[in-house]
């Protein structure tokens, strides 16, 4: 099904993506003339596909669960922002905050991601084949962070239980953050995320990170690292 949104409104869009009529068995829709709207997607439930044919703005397919959303461009700030499930696909670059908060599904980025991607990330899967910006990872608290290009300052930054998996040089860790030791298990850990994105890098071109686990709780032999 085509939706074409010089023909129809945005809000008129995400209604009939939101509101499938299961009966009629419409899993397949394709927007058209994106143009940069804002919250395109948003609060998707169903498993169905999308796929967007062009650029997009801030809080694409945020709160998706189930569906499967494919970018054809770039995207603005917050994509796939508190995503519980599904997987999102963006063939271009990402700005800042992508995959913030989200619980679960995949997040697959083609091109680059800004500052703070992953951000307070829950449980999702984010493979960046590019780099990404400073303060990527920043609170993460669980899931699992590929970059195959390199990263910005602070990676990892007041770290929970999230692994972090860097090809490329890192500028500098965050508070918390150190480099882990690759073992075989997370190597065919990753190896898995990969294969997800679609690459056959070698797990053995990249570092692990996560976290030192000195700022769980206040300790006063610690008070300077706060």
């Amino acid at each position: 099904m085509i939706l074409d949104l010089k023909k129809l409104k945005l809000r008129s869009v995400n209604e009939i993506l939101q509101n499938i009529d299961r009966k009629k068995n419409k899993r397949d829709f394709v927007i058209l003339n994106p143009e940069g709207n804002h919250a395109i997607c948003a609060g998707l439930t169903d498993n169905i596909d999308v796929t967007i044919k062009g650029h997009v703005g801030y809080y694409c397919a945020g709160m998706n669960q189930n569906a499967n959303i494919i970018v054809d461009g770039n995207v603005g700030t917050g994509i796939a922002e508190n995503m519980m499930s599904g997987k999102v696909h963006v063939k271009g670059n990402a700005s800042q905050s992508a995959g913030a908060t989200a619980h679960g599904g995949t997040l697959i980025i083609d091109g680059d991601a800004s500052s703070r991607c992953g951000i307070s990330m829950k449980g999702i899967d984010i493979i960046v084949k590019g780099s990404v910006g400073h303060m990527s990872a920043f609170m993460a608290q669980s899931g699992n962070l590929v970059v195959c290009g390199n990263a910005g300052e602070a990676l990892g930054d007041s770290l929970y239980e999230t692994e972090i998996y860097v090809k490329g040089k890192v500028k500098s860790l965050g508070a918390d953050c150190e480099e882990k030791k690759m073992s075989k298990k997370h190597k065919t850990k990753l190896k898995g995320l990969l294969k997800k994105a679609g690459s056959n890098i070698k797990p053995e071109k990249f570092k692990r990170y996560g976290s030192a686990r000195k700022l769980y709780n206040f300790n006063i032999d610690n008070v300077s690292d706060y």
